[in-house]
Order: structure tokens, then C-alpha cells, then sequence
């Protein structure tokens, strides 16, 4: 027990250099902490971010590539942490090798913060400029202006008419111009004879195609339920349905008994009105 006791105290910390890295230089503790944790140098420098020259460098006992002690200090730092080292027992042994711990270097002169930031100068708006363009946006606006009436009273050329109509000639008699025709009543009603008036209403989703005496297509498509269309042409409407159950029918206002069968495709024709007896 007394040797274990023995042999656990004098055992070194995880991750510090033992006695005999210490009289190493501390490349060599470095470059065999790393083929020990089996990396490469382009792998240590992926790790830790920093350049692959540098890392070769500090495996030489070179240490003059990083700009002073306070960066060399932090790199070899951030190399012991991703090579399982403990971090100031390595910069404790580089301080003894390079003659000792330097003296503390402030943030202040590091990042340069004792130099006053200017602020960017409030410059007050240069009015004489603003109003030299205002002025002449008004001065070119004058301008179009005049330009555009005086070319606009050239080109119109419009010659102003008297509200007093004017009288003829002492003499000079003049023909009263005839009136157009008037279409007369008869004309109309038998134009209005002429007219087929069709209404279609959808209790069920049906095809339907309407056409005129000329064979225009007035409709071609799907009625769905409760669709109502009405259509007008003169002298006859041909109308045809997928389903002849499906729709109801109205000619001239009256209603069209059944066109056929459930499912049945049917085909007609309507008329204008019969005259009435005299």
C-alpha cells in the first residue's frame, strides 16, 4: 500500500509535461503530442485555425512568425488544448526556455483602442446648392410650359364657331333635308314574330348545345343543376342535350313537355310563335 501510496503521488497531472519532456525543446513536445494523437499538420490546423506554416514553425523551436510573445502564448495554448496537453503547463515551460514570463501586455495597446475614433463631421445641407436646382427646375418648367401653349395654339388651328346660327342669303332658298325612314310598327312586330326566345334549366349536369338558323353556335358546354341560360335568335333555335331528363325547356314562354328518356341524347328545333288568328 505504502508503494502505491508512493507511486500515485509522484505520478505526473493528466496532460502536463512529464520530466523528461521538460528538458525537451517544445517543438519536440509538441510534434510528438501530435503523431501521438495520430493528426496531421493540415488536420491540427483545421482544428485550431491557425496556418499550417506556423504549426511546422513552433515543431522547430521557431517561434518568431507569430509577432511578439502575447501571440505565441496563445498559440501554443490553443495547440496544447487540441493535442490533450494541459495549456499553462506549455506556456509556463516556453516562458522558461525563452527566458522567462514576459511582462503583462495590455488589451489597450494590443487592439490600439487608445486611438480616438473621429466621428464623421455633421456637414449642415449646403442651401445656396439646394436652391440654385429649385430655381432651376422652375425656370425649365417655365419653359415647357410656354413652349407647349404657343405649339399647341399652331397646331390646333381650331376656328371658334358663333353660337348665333348663321341665316341664308337674301334669295337663296334652301330645301328642307328629308328625315331618315322610321321603321314602322309592322316592321317591328314582324320582327318581333320573327324572334325565338329558348330557356334551358339544369336539374342535373348535362351537355347542351345551342344554335341558330345558321348554324352559329350560341352555346356548346356543361350545364350543372340549378344553371338557367336563355338564348334569342331569329327564325329558328336548334337545340341539343346529352340527357334529355337532365333539363327543362321553355320556347317563346311556354313550357316544352318531356324531350325523351333518362340518359337519352335528343335533338330539336323551335320556331318563332305562330300568328295569332285574325
Amino acid at each position: 500500500m505504502e508503494d502505491q501510496r508512493t507511486q500515485e503521488q509522484g505520478a505526473p497531472a493528466q496532460g502536463a509535461p512529464t520530466q523528461g519532456t521538460e528538458t525537451r525543446s517544445l517543438g519536440a513536445v509538441l510534434s510528438a503530442a501530435r503523431r501521438s494523437a495520430g493528426m496531421t499538420v493540415e488536420q491540427l490546423s483545421a482544428v485550431t485555425r491557425i496556418r499550417e506554416a506556423i504549426i511546422h514553425a513552433f515543431e522547430r523551436d521557431e517561434f518568431s512568425q507569430c509577432g511578439g510573445d502575447f501571440y505565441e502564448r496563445g498559440h501554443i495554448k490553443a495547440l496544447s488544448r487540441a493535442l490533450g496537453l494541459d495549456p499553462e503547463a506549455m506556456a509556463h515551460l516556453y516562458d522558461e526556455l525563452h527566458g522567462g514570463e514576459p511582462p503583462s501586455v495590455r488589451m489597450a495597446s494590443v487592439f490600439r483602442t487608445d486611438r480616438r475614433l473621429r466621428a464623421a463631421e455633421r456637414r449642415s445641407p449646403n442651401w445656396s446648392m439646394a436652391l440654385g436646382v429649385a430655381l432651376s427646375l422652375v425656370v425649365v418648367f417655365g419653359v415647357v410650359r410656354v413652349m407647349g401653349g404657343a405649339g399647341g395654339t399652331r397646331e390646333a388651328g381650331v376656328e371658334q364657331i358663333p353660337a348665333v346660327p348663321s341665316l341664308p342669303a337674301p334669295g337663296v332658298h334652301q330645301r328642307a333635308k328629308p328625315a331618315p325612314p322610321r321603321a314602322s310598327a309592322s316592321a317591328k312586330a314582324t320582327v318581333a314574330a320573327n324572334q325565338v326566345v329558348v330557356q334551358v334549366k339544369a336539374k342535373r349536369s348535362s351537355y347542351v348545345n345551342v344554335a341558330d338558323a345558321d348554324g352559329r353556335k350560341l352555346f356548346a358546354g356543361m350545364m350543372e343543376p340549378g344553371m338557367t341560360s336563355t338564348w334569342r335568335a331569329p327564325n329558328r333555335v336548334d337545340l341539343e342535350v346529352s340527357d334529355a331528363t337532365a333539363v327543362s325547356v321553355q320556347v317563346n314562354g311556354k313550357k316544352v313537355g318531356k324531350l325523351g328518356s333518362r340518359g337519352q341524347s335528343v335533338r330539336r328545333s323551335f320556331g318563332p310563335p305562330a300568328p295569332p288568328a285574325r
